[in-house]
């Protein structure tokens, strides 16, 4: 089943009211009004942010798109990393154990867990990604 970004965005549209709450009010970003950032230094992944900031301090809720076949270091991030897959099969070896997670799944990553990660080739991987502060990516 193969997702389009307008599709992702009414996808998730319902966990970013949940995942903001109710006291901030309505969030409203169609998929015109995205705009897309080349994360420096990630070999062409690209994130459009919804709340907050990915690259600041503070919580944020972004889109994540990756190039298909791009492959991530092992490296872990200092807080956990609640990820939806809305397009193409993202991957993770966590443990020496390889899981895949094609488009509707979702995992969480917990703090500090060493891990790869990438997206399989084939087609890009769309994500959707909040965490309670800046995003970080420490290599071993």
């Amino acid at each position: 089943m193969k997702f389009s970004i307008a599709a992702a965005v009414l996808a998730t549209s319902s966990l970013i009211a949940c995942a903001a709450g109710a006291a901030d009010g309505l969030v409203s970003v169609p998929v015109s009004q995205l705009k897309w950032t080349e994360l420096a230094g990630s070999g062409g992944i690209k994130y459009a942010n919804v709340r907050g900031d990915l690259t600041g301090q503070n919580p944020y809720e972004a889109f994540v798109l990756f190039p298909a076949g791009r492959d991530n270091p092992t490296h872990h991030h200092s807080k956990s990393l609640p990820t939806v897959v809305i397009q193409g099969t993202f991957y993770a070896v966590i443990d020496g154990k390889r899981t895949e997670y094609p488009a509707g799944s979702f995992y969480d990553l917990p703090a500090g867990k060493i891990h790869e990660s990438g997206c399989v080739a084939g087609m890009d991987c769309l994500l959707y990604q909040y965490q309670s502060s800046g995003f970080d990516f420490v290599t071993k």
